[in-house]
């Protein structure tokens, strides 16, 4: 791919250089954001919600149109391609939703196990390169593609990370983690709060787990406790049902005090590993099931206290025996219950999914999807993806909102666009694509790789000196945009689009559909805008990309030159399309 440049293309038919950050806000971010300490989380302005109107009704469309399917796709899968297009313009998006709900899950537990099975030493042998395989396969060939967006989004909310060096140890624990996000993604909340609070990854990444009642001077583990509060249920200020802040004497109001975390923590104690028995031995970690890494974590009432628990309004007393069970229903029945939990995670799952500034009427409509389903049912997480991605505001032509609508494509999902895109095939069948963390050489994010319990990003981040923060706006994934991750991302796809990805370059694109385009470029460039920018490049980027691509003549001497020519415009075109500011600010 030797016409392409990284800052400039043949002739100066287009600058691509730091375009895109200048575009999507982004000035003067620090080189390496992701080992910054997470900014504080944005609280709205101290004046009163704006109230703005409701957007207009969608348009009554039978079925949806090549466009509108691939947007939509864009939003609840990891990319569009010509089949899952066609389909959905046959069946429409309640139906496709419908389906969706109940395809049967993909297990990357499961192939954690196949592999194991095939390694020496078994479940030992395993690393985390096997779980990103897994990961990778899915997200490429995998049927349940909304089950699989949700549990994404879901782990960028309920954090376990490989980079805590214990989590590491346990790459298959890792894979039972993510399939019970993916397992609960269609389920009710409680549930899957409860099935969070109680995976020994969680219990490890946030220390419940051997977490002891109070002794002495010991003081039983806080980290959960207050984690499971500001990021998993009800954050940190209070809110109204459209997710703006409640208010008094012009300041928001705290949801939960050291007192009410201190009360909590006790709450998480007396709670180890899983296993035959529950000896203090296997609570310290001893006797060691070979299924401790995903069964979840057992009870231990002796090391669980007896004293009174005082939280959030509510008080467990005294007990004589312990009972860790009750006192942990009665701890998650009343996170779940508070009035926050809506329009706080509702709006998240709306940022990881459609637009990363929802308009506070859309958040309100999601936050009463989760509070009542329709038949009385609190956090029916099927109820929330309707709401989500049925709502005017996600589905309304781009062009009739404002300027906020949209989000940043954060890179995994870049990535994963162009591998559904172009039909990427594993020439080893292990889609053998490994760590991507290097931000100059990579693409700066890998899967359960985040850097801390906040995610790769924050989501009401502002990138600081930007006309994103003039506006009033937030854009999450912007945290881990800068110079580097910018030049390293085109970098990557530069290599990547014509020579493919992963370990001895496994994964390739399989452009042959394309390749019998290119010599009508308009027709080549109208298929790679249908599947990775749902029809909305502008007259401007196209006419350009257009010309770069004329720029690369089709020889008559042999079939092989003429080949090598058709395929370098396929090259051009999705590069230059993959580099554009408008591709990567989704829509």
């Amino acid at each position: 791919m030797s016409t392409i440049r990284i800052f400039s293309l043949k002739n100066g038919i287009m600058c691509i250089s730091l375009a895109m950050l200048v575009a999507c806000g982004g000035s003067g971010s620090p080189s390496n954001p992701i080992a910054q300490v997470p900014p504080p989380i944005v609280v709205p302005p101290t004046t009163p919600p704006v109230v703005v109107p409701p957007p207009p009704t969608p348009p009554s469309v039978t079925m949806p149109n090549a466009t509108q399917a691939s947007r939509f796709l864009q939003q609840s899968t990891f990319g569009a391609t010509e089949t899952t297009i066609d389909s959905l313009m046959n069946v429409g998006f309640n139906s496709w939703i419908e389906d969706q709900f109940t395809m049967p899950q993909s297990s990357h537990k499961s192939y954690m196990d196949s592999i194991a099975a095939g390694l020496s030493n078994g479940i030992s042998g395993l690393n985390q390169n096997h779980f990103f395989e897994s990961f990778w396969k899915q997200t490429v060939s995998g049927n349940d593609q909304l089950r699989q967006r949700v549990g994404f989004a879901l782990s960028q909310i309920m954090v376990t990370s490989f980079q805590d060096s214990t989590v590491a140890n346990y790459p298959r624990g890792v894979a039972s983690y993510y399939d019970t996000l993916n397992t609960h993604a269609f389920g009710n909340y409680r549930q899957l709060l409860e099935a969070v609070t109680l995976h020994p990854m969680m219990g490890i990444y946030l220390t419940s787990l051997r977490n002891q009642k109070e002794s002495g001077t010991r003081v039983p583990d806080e980290n959960y406790a207050r984690e499971v509060m500001q990021l998993f249920t009800i954050g940190l200020s209070k809110l109204n049902s459209d997710g703006s802040t409640i208010l008094s004497n012009g300041k928001p109001i705290d949801t939960y005090t050291n007192d009410d975390i201190s009360g909590l923590a006790k709450v998480f104690t007396g709670w180890s590993w899983a296993g035959a028995d529950k000896s203090n031995t296997r609570f310290y970690g001893g006797n060691a099931d070979e299924n401790r890494d995903w069964m979840p974590m057992q009870s231990y009432p002796a090391f669980h206290s007896v004293s009174i628990k005082s939280f959030l309004g509510t008080t467990i007393a005294a007990q004589s025996p312990a009972n860790p069970e009750a006192s942990l229903k009665t701890a998650l029945d009343t996170l779940f219950n508070h009035p926050n939990v809506g329009p706080f995670i509702g709006k998240q799952l709306i940022q990881r999914l459609v637009t990363s500034n929802p308009s506070p009427q859309y958040v309100a409509r999601v936050a009463a999807a989760f509070n009542n389903n329709g038949t009385g049912v609190r956090g029916d997480m099927k109820a929330v993806i309707k709401a989500i991605l049925l709502d005017p505001e996600a589905r309304n032509d781009p062009s009739l909102n404002n300027a906020g609508i949209g989000k940043l494509r954060e890179p995994i999902l870049r990535l994963a666009n162009w591998l559904r895109a172009f039909n990427a095939k594993s020439s080893s069948g292990a889609y053998r694509i490994t760590n991507l963390d290097d931000p100059l050489t990579s693409l700066g994010q890998t899967p359960m790789r985040s850097p801390s319990v906040f995610n790769f990003y924050r989501p009401g981040y502002v990138p600081p000196n930007s006309s994103i923060a003039n506006a009033q706006l937030v854009s999450p994934e912007m945290q881990i945009t800068a110079e580097t991750s910018v030049v390293g991302y085109l970098n990557f796809m530069r290599d990547t689009i014509a020579n493919g990805t992963g370990t001895s370059r496994d994964v390739k694109a399989d452009y042959s559909n394309l390749s019998t385009l290119a010599t009508t470029p308009e027709q080549l460039l109208d298929k790679v805008n249908l599947l990775l920018m749902s029809n909305q490049m502008s007259s401007g980027l196209r006419s350009q990309i257009i010309a770069a691509v004329n720029s690369i003549a089709i020889p008559t001497t042999t079939q092989t030159a003429i080949d090598t020519a058709k395929l370098n415009r396929v090259y051009m075109s999705v590069f230059l399309t993959m580099a554009s500011p408008e591709y990567l600010v989704q829509k």
